[in-house]
């Protein structure tokens, strides 16, 4: 990990703030306002977080260190060879020297050079954060770095306790999961150094701080008005039109008929197929019903048995309605409803047919 030399610039990010974006404070405001990753969600979003600079760091080669690193709460560190003393002293010539002579060129020798200055130098301000078993995490550093002085390859040679841990949460308890961060961030923990800055460090301390991108409040505003839209809509249909609503709506989801829809069936309105899963779904559509009836069709596919899953759909139900909380058992009403038919595509389908 240490010898590779296709490294990000040296560089911080940290340049004044573009319209809409989020940016880093001076590094004097932090001890007014930084935030320990321990800290309960209530008292975090009471004070402000304002990091003075943030750097990504991996938690060793293929990320060997990460579960001894976010279990003990530590920023682990390589560079084995790399005399402590000089690190700490500031003696920067000879740890170039000493770098040098590891075999590293010039280019190499430079990059390594400032991400040993990065983890000694950094001051307690500094957000650390890291890619670990699906999710971003962060911490800030507390104290001088520390030495391994066992020589035990599966352990870090020098390390940084932790102020109070990493965190892989926001502020306001949302999971920082890779999957629900921007590609152009996720794309850091690719990184195949060390340390580097985090190119759109704006975007994740915002997401850290648990603040909502304006434009992504706006649309989760109109994709609530859509399906309230969606289900006027859908309750508008007749039964006829319904009941091929969800036909549809499973045959886009890769469900394949195994019947002909509500046709010389006594207790079920469509068998459906899922070839890639090897399921059966057994899908009981109703335009408006009560608990009663759910229960009623719910006792029919219990005892029929041929089916892994059972679908109960219903448009306009008489009260709430419930099903056990089992594998297998699902209720589309309301809202749902109207979810599964946009996501499926059918909007524009359910436009004309209410036209």
């Amino acid at each position: 990990m240490d010898d590779n030399e296709n490294a990000l610039p040296a560089t911080d990010n940290l340049n004044p703030s573009l319209p809409g974006r989020l940016a880093f404070h001076p590094s004097h405001l932090l001890h007014a306002g930084a935030v320990d990753a321990g800290t309960a969600v209530g008292d975090r979003t009471a004070v402000s977080f304002e990091p003075g600079a943030m750097r990504y760091i991996k938690l060793g080669e293929n990320g060997k260190w990460a579960t001894k690193a976010l279990q003990k709460g530590i920023l682990p560190f390589g560079y084995r060879s790399i005399d402590h003393r000089s690190c700490l002293i500031g003696d920067w010539d000879e740890v170039r020297r000493q770098l040098v002579g590891m075999g590293r060129s010039a280019q190499g020798a430079s990059q390594g050079l400032r991400e040993i200055k990065d983890f000694y130098g950094l001051p307690a301000d500094t957000l650390w954060v890291t890619a670990a078993d699906g999710h971003f995490w962060w911490a800030f550093a507390d104290g001088p770095v520390l030495v391994d002085d066992r020589d035990n390859q599966d352990e870090p040679p020098r390390y940084r306790r932790t102020r109070a841990g990493w965190s892989n949460k926001s502020l306001n308890g949302q999971p920082l999961t890779v999957r629900s961060l921007s590609s152009a961030l996720t794309r850091t923990a690719s990184y195949q150094m060390t340390i580097c800055t985090v190119k759109h460090a704006d975007y994740l301390l915002r997401r850290i701080r648990g603040v909502r991108n304006p434009l992504h409040v706006q649309a989760t505003e109109h994709a609530t008005k859509l399906r309230e839209a969606g289900l006027h809509m859908i309750r508008q249909l007749d039964w006829r039109d319904f009941e091929i609503l969800v036909d549809l709506i499973f045959a886009r989801g890769g469900w394949q008929r195994t019947t002909v829809l509500g046709k010389d069936q006594i207790d079920v309105d469509l068998v459906l197929s899922q070839p890639l899963l090897g399921e059966t779904a057994w899908v009981q559509i109703k335009s408006t019903a009560s608990q009663a009836g759910l229960n009623d069709y719910l006792g029919r596919f219990q005892r029929d048995g041929s089916c892994e899953r059972f679908f109960f759909v219903c448009h306009s139900a008489a009260g709430p309605l419930t099903l056990p909380a089992k594998p297998g058992l699902h209720l589309w009403t309301g809202g749902r409803l109207s979810e599964a038919a946009i996501d499926a595509g059918l909007l524009n389908w359910l436009i004309e047919r209410t036209g």
